[in-house]
């Protein structure tokens, strides 16, 4: 008889998984004037990184550019988002085959293969997942492979049993930080398992995503930015917003990294609490009264001087390309929110006042993001990772055409 219900559940629960598999793969539908804007954008994204790459050197990573000073910024591959650039090359490659994009990803790929050993950074799912593990995809190389093996034992360094979480920034003694920003850099570690068969990158994932939900969110589902843990306990002793304007404050981007950790949480382990905290934290976004319009977030939901703050591409970015995800495991309605939430992001970050004009902005896509407000840089310019993950969710929604 036990047996019989435990049958007869895993059926239905199959059965669900079909329906709402089905469901989510036919029932979205891509307005035409968008996938028209969406070839546009790949086609003028093709010119200005090809017009980015006249900008900097070997060995020099694109950062952002400062349109009062006419500056183009780079860093060096140990920064956290030198992973970005390669990354977007190699998917606007996929969508205009431009063998000039293809030839520029590698180059800048061979200045990026030493960071697979850097154990001084948690950012490496951003460096080398967005880049190697986009390469790979492209065209799986055994190189390749051993590259994002070798980054996920890196990474696999900086966890702490103890607090539960992969250390994010280095602290003074016995200060132990953990940033929102992490639960980004779990899909490398979940790639290494499926790669090599090592559950142990599979269970740090799911302890530091499980220990970030526990203590980074408040009860209306946004969260802080930095936890501060005691190392040799794992008590929390500080909860802080750093890049956002309080530390009780929704900073912006960070609510979206949330919202795209946990989704990518769900579609790794098919364990409904991840999916149950995307939801919770996309409800958070969506009803937020500070949630302008145009659907582009204040860089701070909290910003002292909304309407008049800056808005901020990156986070709207991010957000739309984990919408164009989580709307495929839940069910029509909120899938029909998610959906058409990302899509009128798409259309107005296509728009004169957030896409640059061609050979403009250094060559980067969109306009308008901010890095770090209160310490007052990268503030109102373009970022690398606005590019990747805008381009990423116009390839999302491409997809539901097919």
């Amino acid at each position: 008889m036990k047996f019989k219900r435990l049958y007869k559940s895993t059926i239905t629960a199959c059965l669900l998984a079909l329906s709402l598999n089905s469901f989510s793969q036919n029932s979205f539908k891509p307005q035409k004037a968008v996938l028209a804007t969406i070839k546009k954008n790949f086609a003028n994204a093709d010119v200005q990184y090809k017009y980015m790459a006249k900008q900097f050197g070997p060995e020099q990573f694109p950062k952002t550019y400062h349109l009062n000073t006419d500056k183009f910024e780079t860093s060096n591959s140990s920064w956290w988002c030198s992973g970005f650039y390669s990354g977007t090359l190699l998917n606007l490659y996929q969508q205009t085959k431009d063998a000039e994009l293809l030839n520029q990803a590698n180059e800048n790929l061979k200045g990026l293969e030493k960071e697979q050993y850097n154990k001084g950074t948690h950012d490496l799912g951003f460096m080398m997942y967005c880049s190697f593990g986009t390469a790979n995809h492209l065209e799986p190389k055994p190189e390749y492979k051993e590259i994002l093996i070798n980054s996920a034992k890196s990474l696999s360094t900086r966890f702490n049993p103890t607090v539960g979480c992969i250390r994010s920034w280095n602290s003074k003694a016995n200060d132990f930080l953990v940033i929102i920003d992490n639960m980004m850099n779990l899909e490398l570690l979940f790639y290494a398992t499926k790669a090599t068969g090592d559950s142990s990158f599979y269970k740090i994932a799911v302890t530091h995503a499980n220990t970030t939900m526990k203590n980074h969110f408040r009860p209306d589902f946004s969260s802080y930015h930095v936890i501060n843990y005691d190392e040799q306990t794992g008590a929390v002793k500080e909860k802080k917003t750093a890049q956002g304007f309080a530390n009780e404050s929704a900073w912006a981007r960070g609510q979206s990294w949330g919202l795209y950790g946990y989704t990518v949480m769900y579609r790794e382990t098919k364990d409904k609490k991840y999916l149950e905290q995307a939801k919770n934290i996309a409800h958070f976004i969506l009803t937020n009264p500070n949630l302008p319009a145009d659907k582009i977030p204040y860089w701070d939901y909290n910003a002292p001087n909304i309407p008049n703050a800056l808005r901020d591409a990156s986070a709207a970015s991010v957000m739309a390309s984990a919408l164009l995800e989580l709307c495929r495991y839940v069910d029509k309605k909120d899938g029909q929110e998610y959906f058409n939430t990302a899509q009128t992001i798409i259309k107005n970050l296509s728009a004169p006042v957030y896409k640059a004009d061609l050979n403009t902005n250094g060559g980067f896509i969109l306009k308008h993001s901010v890095g770090h407000f209160p310490a007052g840089t990268e503030v109102d310019v373009p970022l690398t990772y606005a590019d990747y993950y805008f381009v990423e969710a116009m390839q999302r929604y491409k997809a539901f055409a097919k």
